[in-house]
């Protein structure tokens, strides 16, 4: 067993005892969870937890939508009576005891509010240290007097019998001299994925770390370690977090709608040493299969041995996928595959594949 399912099989224990030792329906022990997950008292290493994290979280916000509904529903009753006469007030004297009693519940809930709001507010910082991040990236990408500085970078690879001369590309230069791990960029036109992709031996790296090597709970977009952007095979796979925020990959299950597929048809996935366009062939949601298990576990393609063996994948890919595009690939075409999670199930992913066309 890997370290991260070790990992992963320890939060599902914590979550179960959470589950068990809590019910989330209920408010308080709702907020007891969201506080023990803000302190630090609980936390978790891997995207379940992220994900059990998140379902916390959106219920807190349900829970405050409610009560200000419930608040909005007193004021029209409020201005009702104020209509028709005032109703006789109810004069409630408290002992010493109710009233410390309720000090301390006042407390608690002032507490927790200011647990929360702290939450919201590294919640935001989050998502901003993301988008100056990646638009300083991207400034830097466009800075041709900065990559000019740089010398080239050149690398030779075999293909076969043939060696060949591999060049960085002008516009990235600079980023990679920064970050060596820096593989290529992602942009879909006119949404929020515009990002550096990255790619390490360690597959869980930027899971948990963002394109400038920092702990950050967005990750980073990243490129399969089973993927040679030197010497390509049949397949890029590309992964990034399902992010509430709607960063990194938390547009990308917009193409279950064929009207956004139909404006958004088009990706361009640029490596260190080529440039790429792709159009969208398959959108289709999956799950991560146990090892044992016989089934189409489309992140394991790479790499397609034969014709046969690459109809067969299209095949599998086309009888998952939501709706029919009409774009086909054929032996020798290279694909580009983007995952992420998916919410609807148990360890879902929802996945874009494309083809490459420039």
């Amino acid at each position: 067993m890997s370290a991260y399912q070790s990992q992963r099989e320890e939060d599902l224990k914590k979550i179960n005892s959470i589950r068990k030792e809590y019910d989330l329906s209920k408010k308080e022990d709702l907020l007891a969870v969201y506080a023990k997950l803000q302190s630090g008292e609980i936390s978790f290493q891997t995207d379940v937890g992220n994900r059990f994290d998140d379902t916390v979280y959106k219920r807190i916000q349900e829970s405050q939508q409610a009560e200000e509904d419930k608040g909005d529903h007193k004021q029209a009753e409020h201005s009702e009576t104020k209509k028709h006469g005032r109703r006789s007030r109810k004069v409630v004297v408290l002992t010493k005891k109710e009233m410390g009693i309720r000090r301390a519940i006042l407390f608690v809930l002032f507490a927790t509010a200011v647990i929360c709001l702290g939450y919201f507010g590294l919640y935001c910082y989050d998502s901003w240290k993301v988008d100056q991040n990646s638009s300083r990236m991207a400034r830097l990408k466009e800075n041709t007097t900065v990559n000019e500085m740089y010398a080239d970078e050149e690398v030779e690879v075999s293909d076969g019998d043939e060696v060949k001369t591999l060049k960085v590309l002008d516009q990235y230069k600079s980023l990679y001299n920064s970050n060596k791990t820096l593989i290529g960029w992602l942009n879909i036109a006119d949404t929020i994925i515009d990002y550096p992709v990255m790619q390490t031996e360690d597959n869980e790296f930027y899971l948990t770390h963002n394109s400038n090597l920092e702990e950050d709970r967005n990750g980073a977009l990243f490129l399969d370690s089973h993927c040679d952007i030197k010497n390509p095979g049949t397949n890029f796979i590309i992964y990034g977090h399902n992010m509430k925020s709607g960063k990194m990959f938390g547009s990308l299950d917009r193409y279950a709608d064929y009207a956004y597929y139909e404006k958004h048809k088009e990706i361009r996935f640029d490596t260190l040493y080529e440039e790429g366009i792709y159009e969208v062939m398959y959108v289709f949601r999956s799950h991560v299969y146990k090892q044992d298990e016989v089934a189409f576990k489309y992140y394991q393609f790479f790499d397609a041995n034969s014709e046969e063996e690459f109809q067969s994948y299209m095949k599998e890919m086309d009888a998952l996928s939501l709706y029919d595009t009409g774009v086909e690939a054929a032996y020798g075409d290279h694909l580009l595959t983007l995952s992420t999670c998916d919410y609807e199930e148990q360890d879902g992913r929802f996945v874009v594949v494309a083809k490459r066309v420039k």
